[in-house]
């Protein structure tokens, strides 16, 4: 999948932010994780793109494709 395509739910000095892979800046900031993952998900889902979601001390915790996927294998959990 391509890396635009990626959105990474990241730690943020205000909670959570969701950014695009290789971004300077976040897209949108959260209080919550869940409030990121979801608008994660919501983005990822119009663009058929990959969630990544990392803990709050940056390790990947979980990822998730949606759309065409080209890989067969399934998602893989951290």
């Amino acid at each position: 999948m391509a890396n635009s395509k990626r959105i990474h739910v990241v730690p943020h000095s205000d909670g959570f932010a969701v950014k695009r892979e290789g971004a300077n800046r976040a897209g949108s900031v959260h209080t919550t994780q869940q409030a990121a993952i979801d608008a994660a998900r919501d983005t990822a889902r119009r663009e058929s793109g990959e969630v990544v979601i990392h803990r709050p001390n940056g390790q990947i915790r979980d990822s998730d494709s949606y759309g065409s996927d080209p890989s067969s294998s399934k998602d893989t959990k951290h």
